[in-house]
């Protein structure tokens, strides 16, 4: 999912960047932060789901709920 960044792209992007206001650079560092913490916290919400996955399975796969699974 994560590409490694082209060092064209990487030296275009810097120049961008160097070009904005203080202010504006850092606003980018604040969604770059957020962007980090957002694939972070996804990561641990599937590690979390696949942990669990095991001990929910005795519950969902249990015999005496397969009247409940056909409604």
């Amino acid at each position: 999912m994560n590409q490694p960044m082209r060092r064209g792209d990487e030296q275009e992007l810097v120049a961008k960047i160097r070009t904005l206001p203080p202010e504006r650079v850092a606003e980018v560092e604040d969604f770059v932060d957020f962007l980090r913490l957002r694939d972070e916290e996804r990561q641990l919400t599937r590690a979390a789901s696949k942990l669990s996955d095991e001990a929910f399975a005795k519950v969902w796969d249990h015999p005496d709920d397969a009247d409940d699974d056909r409604l």
